[in-house]
């Protein structure tokens, strides 16, 4: 599959939105990965030359980020968060279960094309582990059971809807959001629940809130003051500990001493 000119024409829009032009490096991969489903060679070459940079630096990019697949992919993306607490909580069951259900290994598609599977590392959303994405939406809480009946919607074709999030599109239509193209579907589900908003609300309860730009301030003129308080201390201190010395070394007893002895 080759990029269309109207892909192209989206990624020399994507380098006009930066200053620098090759800070749209990122965005453009995304795009490529909706448009092509993976990173393609064709890909890589189109966003040097538009950028100006070498194929090796996109390469590079393109293999350094997990996001970013040479491999084409299947229509859905699954990942299960297999980091510490995650694992702990019961991520390593459900992905070995999934593993199994879909008869497929890490980083692998379906035969169906329907679902690469893969286990990926923490997505800060520990406060609802064991956490799955889809497509890069969140699924908290699972179990070997739900993570099971989620697949198997998405195989079946039924709409799935994010914990915390869209209703599940495809991998290809979510990468052309994280490219910067907006589909609408900001505003479906919780971006924040649960857990996240103990904090928040404890706050609430106790009439706590966050430092002003004034409060800031006055911070840093007292513990400017303190500090020199403490240098001014210091100063004193070894003020009077040199005053000792001199002292004790114009002793009229050491003098004394010294006669004696000559």
């Amino acid at each position: 599959m080759s990029l269309t000119d109207a892909t192209i024409a989206e990624l020399h829009e994507l380098a006009g939105r930066y200053p620098q032009s090759r800070s749209a490096l990122l965005p453009m991969l995304h795009l490529v990965q909706s448009a092509e489903g993976n990173v393609t060679n064709e890909g890589i070459e189109i966003c040097a030359d538009i950028l100006g940079i070498s194929a090796a630096e996109v390469s590079g990019v393109s293999t350094f980020y997990t996001m970013y697949k040479r491999r084409p992919m299947g229509e859905h993306h699954v990942g299960v968060c297999t980091n510490t607490l995650c694992a702990v909580m019961g991520g390593d069951v459900i992905f070995e279960r999934l593993k199994e259900h879909l008869e497929v290994g890490n980083d692998e598609t379906t035969e169906d094309g329907k679902v690469t599977l893969e286990h990926i590392e923490c997505n800060a959303a520990c406060d609802f582990a064991p956490v799955m994405t889809v497509n890069w939406e969140f699924f908290d809480n699972q179990t070997p059971a739900s993570a099971i009946d989620l697949v198997d919607k998405l195989r079946a074709g039924e709409t799935v809807q994010a914990t915390r999030g869209a209703t599940i599109t495809s991998w290809r239509e979510a990468e052309r959001v994280l490219a910067g193209f907006e589909d609408g579907r900001a505003d479906e589900g919780p971006a924040a629940a649960g857990p996240s908003l103990v904090g928040l609300e404890i706050a609430a309860e106790r009439g706590w809130r966050a430092p002003t730009a004034g409060d800031t301030k006055k911070a840093s003129t007292s513990s400017k003051v303190e500090a020199d308080s403490k240098v001014e201390a210091v100063e004193k201190a070894d003020t009077s500990r040199a005053e000792t010395e001199t002292k004790i070394e114009e002793s009229p007893a050491d003098t004394a001493k010294e006669g004696d002895d000559d």
